[in-house]
């Protein structure tokens, strides 16, 4: 399988890449610093940065795309405290835009395999039924990338392309820190788990990396 997976460079994006790997997949990771070894560049944020990769790979089908890249900008910031709107857009240009973007440049390849799957990173935070307060601008962007998913499902699936949106878990990262509840490696493995259970039938579903559902 040919999979491509954005923000490959830490926490679950190299987990992902490292799992798809060890079983055997063809995987390509980007990263949006410039000059990796062994990652390639793309900043999911910029149209032209979309474009060339999607040009440097314009032959290679995708079997699965997995929009993981994202950010978490607001962390251990007061939910009364940000009124600074370059938060705010940075934030949906990573996690949401960038999710688009990404999913627009790679489409040709993904209409070149025979099994071609969109897969979304999101998380329990963009759930409107579990909302809990707090963390506002990264909840209301991943609530977005939930919304952009599901409508993404439809109309990609005349065209017989699959698209699952998933939370992750609560991951040991920078970003949920070591109080977390599982390791990278497991939520991967239980990731990879879900995109290849994913096919039209189960198209615009919210899962959880072990394959419990998610509220919307």
């Amino acid at each position: 399988m040919n999979i491509l997976i954005t923000g490959a460079n830490r926490g679950i994006g190299a987990a992902l890449l490292a799992a798809a790997l060890e079983r055997g997949d063809t995987a390509i990771g980007t990263t949006r610093r410039p000059g990796h070894d062994t990652l390639l560049q793309l900043d999911v944020r910029d149209p032209e940065s979309c474009a060339a990769l999607a040009e440097r790979l314009a032959d290679v089908p995708i079997d699965l795309l997995i929009c993981n890249a994202g950010v978490y900008l607001e962390k251990g910031l007061p939910a009364d405290s940000l009124q600074d709107t370059q938060l705010w857009a940075d934030t949906f240009a990573t996690n949401v835009t960038g999710v688009y973007l990404t999913a627009m440049a790679f489409l040709p390849h993904l209409r070149q395999s025979n099994t071609p799957k969109l897969a979304i990173i999101s998380s329990q935070m963009g759930s409107n039924t579990r909302a809990k307060g707090q963390s506002y601008i990264y909840r209301a962007s991943k609530s977005a990338a939930l919304n952009l998913g599901r409508n993404l499902a439809v109309d990609l699936k005349p065209q017989g392309i699959p698209v699952g949106i998933y939370h992750p878990g609560w991951v040991r990262t920078d970003m949920g820190t070591d109080a977390a509840d599982i390791s990278t490696d497991d939520s991967a493995r239980g990731l990879l788990d879900r995109f290849d259970a994913l096919s039209l039938d189960t198209t615009g579903c919210f899962e959880m990396w072990n394959g419990d559902a998610m509220p919307l």
